[in-house]
């Protein structure tokens, strides 16, 4: 059996891929949202950890 048949079987599972789709839109709207408020000297504190030798 493949697995097409067993989604078949499940009552209104064609709101799955609906709800994926808003909560991937509604995370990158919130992450794009956070990031543009940053403060420019956080970014660059972020930005310099990798160089930081403590």
């Amino acid at each position: 059996m493949k697995f097409g048949t067993y989604l078949e079987k499940i009552n209104n599972v064609s709101i799955y891929p609906i709800v994926s789709l808003v909560l991937f839109v509604s995370f990158f709207v919130l992450v794009s949202f956070w990031i543009f408020r940053l403060d420019k000297k956080e970014i660059e504190r972020v930005e310099r950890i990798p160089l930081d030798e403590n």
